[in-house]
């Protein structure tokens, strides 16, 4: 009996796999289609687009997340690399800066060198005081290095200060512009110059130096350098050059000062002041050199 029942079963796949394939071929070889045929191939398609297109959205969703997430990921890293880029042009172009302000340095020692027998100390301004009135720079040398009290501190364009006390690597300078006109006395006394840093300073004329003498200090005022105790004979015109006259022993001998920009008779009505432009520039200075005079 069960083998009857399983013959039966084989004989109606077997049958059921025919209509099938004859129905296959019969929709294949014909053109048109049936009323129900078409019902329900729309009926698939419609279902299709219905699942479909939700599907889509999610994909496209999903996408555009992760589009999202390597454009950010692109972006980090070209900020990234922007960012390092604008340090290293700003590092390279201050190394340029340094490099052009180095060589002119060296020119400028070399040139001095031969004119000379000072000996110089190059430095690099670490820091400015805090202090607005105090007008003082630290440089990296120090005692190490042969720096001591008092001497003369200059840039390639003219005097700068002078050496107002030192450590081990590192010195602090007063700068030209703590040398008050009011606390300004006759430079030509050793003691008066060497005991207090701002006390004014012995000049003179470039190419004049028997004829002009004078004493320069700093007035607040103006921001001018103003040479005072001029006589009246004395043949200071206005463009000519001041220089140190290296009287009183702190600040050697033919150091540019500045220019004069003009010249009138004093308060008493006795002798005349200049007023002087100074050469150096004392806001933006990054290297500066220690004159040393050999003993």
């Amino acid at each position: 009996m069960y083998k009857l029942m399983g013959n039966k079963r084989l004989l109606v796949l077997m049958v059921s796999l025919i209509l099938f394939f004859v129905l296959f071929g019969l929709t294949l070889s014909r053109e048109k289609i049936t009323g129900p045929e078409k019902f329900l191939r729309d009926t698939v398609a419609w279902t299709q687009s219905l699942f479909n297109r939700p599907a889509r959205f999610v994909a496209d969703v999903v996408q555009d997340i992760r589009d999202i997430r390597t454009l950010y990921a692109e972006n980090k890293t070209l900020r990234l690399t922007l960012t390092q880029y604008a340090r290293d042009t700003m590092k390279l172009n201050e190394l340029e800066a340094q490099n052009l302000r180095l060589k002119d340095l060296l020119g400028f020692t070399e040139k001095q060198k031969a004119a000379n027998n000072y000996k110089y100390h190059p430095a690099e301004v670490t820091a400015y005081s805090s202090d607005p009135y105090s007008k003082v720079i630290t440089v990296n040398v120090g005692a190490r290095d042969g720096v001591k009290k008092d001497m003369a501190v200059i840039s390639i364009d003219g005097l700068v200060g002078r050496v107002m006390d030192t450590a081990d690597f590192t010195s602090n300078v007063q700068l030209l512009t703590a040398i008050d006109s009011v606390k300004a006395t006759d430079s030509a006394s050793d003691k008066a110059e060497t005991s207090a840093p701002t006390k004014a300073i012995s000049a003179t004329v470039k190419g004049k130096e028997s004829d002009s003498f004078g004493v320069v200090s700093y007035d607040p005022d103006s921001g001018l350098l103003v040479m005072s105790k001029i006589s009246p004979s004395d043949p200071i015109a206005k463009g000519d050059t001041i220089i140190t006259s290296g009287i009183g022993g702190v600040f050697p001998k033919g150091i540019v000062i500045g220019s004069v920009l003009s010249k009138e008779v004093d308060k008493l009505g006795i002798n005349y002041i200049a007023y002087v432009q100074p050469a150096a520039d004392f806001i933006h200075l990054r290297e500066v050199l220690i004159v040393e005079i050999p003993e």
